[in-house]
């Protein structure tokens, strides 16, 4: 069974869209469905729309928002999709992820045109009704859109947040309790070292008070958010280095010289643009292997998520 996963029906491949097209994402239906048990919707079939149907667009009224169709203004669907959208919540809360088709009115995550009554558009444009209203309400779920996908920084940070959701919420499975969060987050450290260092300390020092909450459901929904906040910040070469030289300091005791040597200078090679983050991560592994160490052996940094996404092949 796969991670479940929501997904724009149109991008798995399904004929849903005004034209009665698709938009099908070859790396999401091809590679990603192969760990993902996705969750295809169409909001605007949702709400009754037929295949083909009349095009809609987002429409600023100087109030609000308005999906209206885009031939006659007076024809809206907000309240019909921010319904759908609200009736839909309850079987989203088990996704650890969403994909959503771009530009879409309903569901492009954002710089979606976004027009005035005169016919002009608004400068940056908005965010689909439907994923707006996800994002409103499901703050902490990793939302990415199809053709961000390609962006190969974008595509590991979206899938790294998806894998670490779900090992959240399978390591309270048998429910909330100080020693499953202690434990998880004790193998998070490195990641938010790598993409946050303030949220780093920020959430050792909330975790380090765990037995001050008598409500622990509540901690860990501040928990929950505020880790994932952490973790959409990208990491960068230079986080990342400062990971990688502070793991390379738990083997000063067991490589010589040259294997210290070596591994030095492919930390610094990565650093300085000319090897990808695989290339001192492989090493790692190698020495961890030959030395093994609990800590290390336990921090997912090293290994996020299936070797066969190819995913820090080209960061």
């Amino acid at each position: 069974m796969g991670i479940p996963v929501g997904i724009s029906a149109c991008v798995l491949g399904q004929k849903v869209r005004f034209d009665g097209g698709h938009k099908r994402n070859r790396f999401a239906d091809e590679e990603l469905s192969e760990h993902f048990d996705f969750k295809p919707v169409c909001p605007e079939v949702g709400i009754g729309m037929t295949i083909p149907r009349p095009v809609i667009r987002l429409l600023d009224n100087t109030i609000d928002v308005r999906l209206v169709d885009s031939k006659d203004n007076s024809i809206d669907y907000t309240d019909k999709m921010i319904a759908f959208t609200d009736n839909q919540l309850p079987s989203f809360e088990n996704l650890r992820g969403y994909i959503v088709c771009a530009k879409s009115p309903s569901c492009g995550m954002e710089r979606v045109k976004l027009y005035l009554d005169n016919g002009n558009s608004v400068p940056g444009g908005s965010v689909g009704i439907f994923t707006q209203r996800l994002m409103d309400k499901m703050p902490w779920l990793p939302i990415e859109e199809d053709g961000r996908l390609q962006d190969p920084v974008l595509r590991e940070n979206f899938i790294f947040r998806i894998y670490a959701l779900d090992d959240l919420y399978r390591s309270v499975a048998d429910g909330v309790s100080r020693d499953s969060i202690i434990k998880f987050h004790s193998r998070y450290k490195l990641c938010l070292m790598a993409h946050d260092q303030q949220a780093y300390r920020d959430l050792g020092r909330f975790v380090s008070d765990i037995h001050q909450w008598d409500d622990l459901d509540a901690f860990f929904i501040e928990y929950r958010q505020s880790f994932m906040d952490a973790l959409k910040n990208r990491a960068s070469r230079k986080n990342n280095t400062n990971v990688l030289m502070h793991i390379q300091g738990y083997f000063k005791r067991d490589l010589d010289k040259s294997q210290k040597a070596e591994l030095r200078d492919v930390i610094m090679r990565y650093r300085e643009g000319n090897l990808p983050l695989i290339a001192p991560l492989t090493l790692i592994n190698h020495h961890l292997k030959v030395h093994p160490d609990s800590y290390l052996a336990d921090q997912t940094y090293l290994e996020l998520y299936p070797e066969s996404l190819k995913l820090r092949y080209s960061l």
